[in-house]
């Protein structure tokens, strides 16, 4: 993605989010953020779009064969986790102490 500015999403790295569209949507099951890859929107989500790589024997991989890994999904298909809530939460930024926190819509409370 070519841009002039650097996008902002409200999720980061190690942040709880549930999937909300896709193969593996489910609103009620919590997962861990594994990366953030802002140049493709795109995130890596734990036990999320799990792909099966077939690789050949190697210097280090001397057996090779099969190897399931996590492939990244859109940002907009994941929603930010409130624990609080126990529900997906949208968020707003604010300012405090000089530093920018993200708040939940739903409860109120900063993630």
């Amino acid at each position: 993605m070519q841009s002039r500015f650097k996008a902002k999403y409200n999720i980061r790295k190690g942040d709880t989010v549930v999937v909300i569209a896709g193969d593996d949507k489910d609103l009620a099951k919590p997962r861990m953020v594994r990366e953030v890859l802002v140049e493709e929107c795109k995130v890596i989500v734990e036990g999320v779009n799990i792909i099966t790589k077939h690789t050949k024997p190697t210097a280090q991989n001397t057996k090779g064969g099969i190897v399931k890994k996590a492939a990244p999904i859109h940002i907009s298909n994941v929603m930010l986790w409130d624990a609080k809530a126990k529900a997906a939460a949208r968020v707003k930024r604010e300012r405090s102490n000089g530093k920018t926190v993200r708040i939940s819509k739903k409860s109120g409370e900063t993630l």
